[in-house]
């Protein structure tokens, strides 16, 4: 017998009639007590600016409407866009409410207090760092996630999770678990069980230049069970860095012998910080901004 197209289930469509796209991460958070749980763990005021990524069908907005003076909702589907605005026509909130259609992580953010937002989990990563590096300060998000990234967000030196994800983000924040949230709570339902979290900006911020951070820590934890000795060996780390140093002492009018070795020096700086024989996945933010200092201050740089 010739197959038989499947048709599309109801779990597909929202009430509406709308079939929510995979590819943008749409599942619509469809539990009022957890969404009323996001609104009180944000801890709102009247005169708050809330920013929200992905509304959907704005069951979530309309909580955030109730309590703030403004929502600014960022939607990359024309058709939810629609709905949203439907659904607060004629209401008090429809001037209260602020649409940005297209992609929030190719477009500058605006002013916002406060974030609160069940997001594609697609953009869980980039879209941390976009909201952290974002000035002026917000005082906190309130965002949902997929478990185990927000595991690895809180995940301390040592545990399975612990990544470069977990040390750059408590680099800039506290984070907090806040409560689980089951896949039946969503339609259509995920493939995985998800996670409230909370965010809230180190201000001020720790005096580190963020993008030598980032770039010391990715070369750390690119291989986080091994030891940084055997990992600042490795021929692509090297290349990189010599050309970094080179360049550095070209502005600084240094000369380099014709004998220098970026690999010696680079042992030299960890053996002498003690480091050597460390593992990234058992080092704090502490020892991290020890070891970038201690590179500083031999010229060796990781932008």
């Amino acid at each position: 017998m010739p197959k038989v197209k499947k048709e599309k289930g109801p779990s597909d469509y929202g009430k509406q009639g709308i079939m929510f796209k995979k590819d943008f991460g749409q599942h619509i958070l469809k539990n009022p007590l957890i969404i009323q749980g996001m609104v009180e763990k944000s801890s709102l005021l009247p005169t708050d600016t809330v920013l929200e990524i992905g509304p959907g069908t704005g069951n979530l907005t309309v909580k955030l409407l109730e309590s703030v003076k403004t929502v600014i909702a960022c939607e990359i589907d024309v058709r939810l866009v629609a709905e949203l605005k439907k659904r607060v026509m004629n209401t008090p909130y429809q001037n209260k409410l602020q649409i940005r259609v297209g992609d929030v992580l190719k477009s500058e953010l605006p002013f916002f207090n406060v974030c609160v937002a069940n997001i594609p989990y697609q953009i869980s990563s980039p879209l941390v760092f976009k909201l952290l590096l974002h000035r002026p300060f917000f005082r906190c998000a309130v965002l949902m996630f997929q478990r185990e990234f927000a595991y690895r967000l809180v995940a301390k030196p040592g545990d399975k999770l612990y990544c470069r994800l977990s040390i750059n983000t408590q680099l800039l924040a506290r984070v907090d678990l806040i409560m689980k949230v089951g896949k039946n709570n969503f339609r259509p339902p995920p493939k995985v069980e998800s996670n409230v979290v909370r965010i809230e900006p180190r201000n001020p911020p720790p005096p580190i230049n963020f993008k030598e951070w980032d770039g010391l820590t990715r070369i750390a934890f690119s291989r986080k069970n091994k030891t940084l000795g055997a990992i600042f060996k490795q021929n692509a780390v090297a290349v990189t860095l010599e050309k970094n140093y080179r360049v550095y002492c070209s502005l600084k009018n240094q000369e380099i012998g014709d004998d220098f070795n970026i690999k010696d020096k680079l042992d030299e700086v960890l053996n002498k910080s003690d480091f050597y024989e460390k593992r990234a996945r058992k080092m704090d933010i502490d020892e991290f901004i020890k070891l970038l200092l201690a590179f500083n201050r031999e010229g060796i740089h990781f932008q």
